[in-house]
């Protein structure tokens, strides 16, 4: 069963909030505020924090540079993941993902289902790794941001989290690389 293992130190990981929106500020991002909230709480790092349009380009123009930051462990984006015309994030940043992580999509859509039914079908939420750092790719909802971060990522982010976690496994995600 899951369990937090006390014995373990708390391991701060640098995590960016991208909020993919036509129309908000950072005044008015109550997703990315939720998020950002939560990263701090958490005592984890708030690397950096941005708002994009809707557009593909600017969208990965951002993931790639914060995944090329030594800054960066984490990058979660917020928004885009309908069915309208404007939603493209998973467009995105699908085509840069280096690994798919399928089971983070099923798992917060069996945790969305218990909260809004069938409409969790209405999100393409998604995630894998860019340039050796994690990408969750969330929806523009601050509940669904809540859901995210209270159910999944706060410990899977948790080094302490047993069996086991992204933290202990994060210096190894570029291994297939074969870097120095």
């Amino acid at each position: 069963m899951a369990r937090i293992d006390e014995t373990r130190p708390f391991v701060p990981v640098g995590i960016a909030v991208l909020t993919v929106s036509d129309t908000r500020t950072l005044d008015d991002d109550k997703s990315g505020t939720t998020l950002a909230d939560r990263i701090v709480a958490a005592g984890h790092r708030l690397a950096d924090r941005a708002i994009v349009t809707d557009d593909r380009q600017a969208i990965r123009d951002k993931v790639l540079a914060w995944s090329s930051s030594p800054d960066v462990d984490v990058v979660i984006t917020t928004g885009g993941t309908g069915f309208t015309g404007r939603d493209v994030t998973p467009e995105a940043l699908e085509p840069i993902f280096e690994k798919r992580m399928d089971g983070f999509s099923e798992v917060f859509h069996r945790i969305s289902y218990d909260k809004i039914g069938t409409s969790t079908i209405q999100s393409r939420a998604t995630g894998g790794v860019v340039n050796a750092t994690f990408v969750f790719v969330l929806p523009g909802s601050p509940g669904a941001c809540r859901d995210a971060w209270d159910n999944i990522l706060q410990f899977q982010l948790d080094y302490r989290h047993m069996p086991c976690n992204f933290v202990e496994i994060m210096p190894r995600l570029d291994e297939h690389l074969k870097r120095g």
